[in-house]
């Protein structure tokens, strides 16, 4: 009785502490001044450059598959967790425009190799996600957000990227 007890207490403790969790409703997207490591990359990185249409040179630092499109402008990329496309601002749930936004970046990325420029000047926000430019087949789909209109620049210093660049 008392070994089940305490193989009982200590499953309670180990769920208590792995027991982080994201909340989707929760979606003030401000940034976390105070981090500057990158928490959610677990593969090591390889830097190359690539040619784009953007105006700036695409500078991949890591790259996954895309498994899951939170909403328009938050995805999960295998080895790497989840990403928080940098300078850019799509509706959220319930407002419109929504699920336009998030359909469009399931048709660019979900299950496709992404490349990942992260933020060099701000690694996440104070949610933990990485903070990144995020490019499928060369193209910069931060700013293919704003081009298309399904998103709004979100510019919050520091960042090593301009949005409105991408305009």
């Amino acid at each position: 009785m008392r070994l089940q007890y305490f193989l009982i207490i200590t499953l309670i403790m180990v769920l208590a502490v792995s027991g982080c969790t994201y909340n989707e409703s929760d979606q003030t997207d401000q940034y976390n001044d105070s981090s500057n490591t990158i928490n959610n990359i677990t593969e090591s990185t390889n830097t190359s450059t690539v040619t784009t249409t953007s105006s700036e040179s695409q500078n991949v630092e890591v790259s996954g598959t895309c498994y899951n499109v939170v909403d328009g402008d938050t995805i999960d990329v295998e080895g790497v967790g989840r990403i928080r496309f940098v300078g850019v601002d799509t509706p959220e749930r319930g407002e419109s425009g929504y699920k336009e936004a998030k359909n469009f970046v399931k048709k660019m990325c979900l299950g496709k190799t992404v490349g990942l420029d992260i933020d060099d000047a701000k690694n996440t926000d104070k949610y933990g996600r990485t903070l990144a430019v995020v490019y499928v087949d060369g193209v910069n789909l931060n700013q293919e957000l704003l081009k298309e209109g399904y998103a709004e620049v979100l510019y919050i210093p520091p960042s090593e990227f301009n949005p409105y660049r991408w305009l």
